[in-house]
């Protein structure tokens, strides 16, 4: 089998989304108006990818169980994900998410215990790829600098913290990453700063790229090698369900950096397959494909997407590996 350009760790979780006209309250019933099941978790950043027409592996932990079976199924007969890297594993559950979606945001309930197996067990010798994106956080990845030294791009994002103490040793692993691509929150819990701005200058002083999505507001991001930054705004949307769309937006943003786009526009990129995922229920099943970017594109007015012609047939194509980002 091919390598896949791009390989994915991280943990995996079986989605159940519900879309509800108000927020629940205690001793009250709410029926939902939609209703999706999905791929979760890292599943989220490889679908997006592979939507994107990027070739994509996957490395991950899933239960021997019906939640499992179909999550593998999914992912490799429906999205063409390579999962050779990914193990099935007996007496263990698929971890399960239920998001609660309303009021433009969701709320999410999960229950799950941690995988037997870890990154560094699936991903223990090279090749990995041109690129590979994790997960980070309380635990080892002596993985990513084994795929850096490899000569693969290594991207990172970091989840919420349920403990809520956002550990700043965390951060320590962004040592062995080219591009860090948290969220608005989670970049300011981490650095300890009160503004997106505040959090990406921090960040800028510990890993070669920093990009922060934030939201309805957009996203900004600086190259501390060559100091250029950029802050773009977020496109309006309906959002439905917002579920993944950080994932989805980094994964746009792997995507635009294979394809070697000037900064902006991986940006302005990133920000666009995000916006589109949060207009329907799913993390990974609202992830859009390239024919939806297109039919966006042919449909807006938004000139500072004038450059999506340019990629034309070859949007998910990426090109010739050139370096670093």
């Amino acid at each position: 089998m091919t390598q896949p350009a791009v390989t994915v760790s991280g943990l995996l979780f079986h989605d159940l989304v519900f879309g509800l006209p108000t927020a629940p309250k205690p001793g009250t019933e709410v029926w939902a108006t939609q209703y999706a099941e999905s791929p979760g978790g890292i599943a989220n950043f490889a679908v997006a990818l592979a939507r994107l027409g990027i070739s994509t592996g996957l490395a991950a932990c899933f239960g021997a169980d019906d939640h499992g079976d179909r999550l593998w199924h999914t992912l490799q007969d429906d999205e063409g994900i390579d999962l050779s890297r990914s193990a099935r594993v007996d007496g263990w559950a698929t971890p399960l998410t239920v998001a609660l979606a309303y009021d433009e945001d969701r709320a999410l309930v999960t229950h799950g215990g941690a995988p037997p197996l870890s990154g560094d067990d699936l991903l223990a010798a090279p090749p990995y790829g041109e690129a590979v994106a994790a997960h980070i956080g309380p635990w080892p990845n002596e993985w990513l600098p084994k795929a850096r030294a490899n000569g693969s791009l290594v991207f990172a994002d970091v989840g919420w913290d349920p403990s809520e103490r956002w550990d700043p040793a965390v951060l320590a692993q962004l040592e062995h990453v080219d591009v860090f691509v948290p969220n608005a929150d989670e970049a300011m819990h981490y650095t300890g700063t009160t503004t997106p701005a505040q959090a990406l200058e921090r960040l800028a002083e510990r890993v070669p790229m920093a990009v922060i999505s934030d939201g309805r507001r957009g996203a900004l991001a600086i190259d501390a090698g060559t100091g250029e930054r950029v802050d773009v705004p977020a496109v309006r949307v309906a959002a439905v369900d917002t579920t993944g769309a950080g994932d989805v937006f980094a994964a746009g943003f792997i995507a635009a950096t294979l394809w070697r786009l000037p900064l902006t526009e991986r940006v302005l990129f990133a920000n666009l397959v995000a916006a589109l995922s949060v207009t329907r229920l799913g993390g990974a099943d609202a992830a859009p494909r390239r024919g939806e970017v297109a039919a966006w594109r042919r449909d807006s007015t938004d000139e500072r997407y004038a450059f999506l012609e340019r990629l034309g047939d070859h949007l998910g194509q990426p090109g010739q590996k050139e370096g670093r980002a």
